[in-house]
């Protein structure tokens, strides 16, 4: 199974000049936890939740004069939308992120998650209990 069917279209994207109090507003608004950086479609940056918790000191200068370009995670690990659950599972794990920008061609087209890769695992082991049960003697 590829990617495609799993990922997430509706991306939350912004530009490297956006200010982390605006990228801040719009995790929240959107309920995300992460926000491409774009340019020309092309994804060239990732915002997550935790970049804004950890790689911004307040006392230094408020978040509305802090760039995405500042902060953000430059030149971010993305899948290709025809790459399989298990490869990027593993592109996970040998990245240690969470979260991975979908491209078709370079051009940003969704994004999956973590989370999104649970859910389906969970709904697959689900099924194979259910055939495990189906298939053993009743006790």
């Amino acid at each position: 199974m590829t990617i495609s069917k799993l990922m997430i279209e509706g991306v939350e994207t912004a530009g490297p000049d956006a200010t982390v109090e605006a990228l801040a507003l719009r995790l929240v608004d959107a309920g995300v936890g992460s926000i491409i950086i774009e340019e020309e479609m092309k994804p060239v940056g990732i915002v997550t939740d935790r970049d804004l918790a950890t790689r911004i000191d307040a006392r230094d200068r408020p978040a509305s004069e802090v760039t995405a370009a500042e902060v953000m995670t430059e030149e971010p690990v993305v899948v290709s939308r025809d790459a399989g659950v298990f490869d990027v599972i593993q592109t996970m794990r040998d990245h240690s992120i969470r979260r991975l920008p979908v491209v078709d061609d370079g051009t940003l087209v969704g994004i999956i998650t973590l989370d999104d890769l649970i859910q389906l695992l969970v709904t697959e082991l689900s099924d194979l209990v259910d055939v495990i049960e189906a298939e053993s003697p009743a006790y």
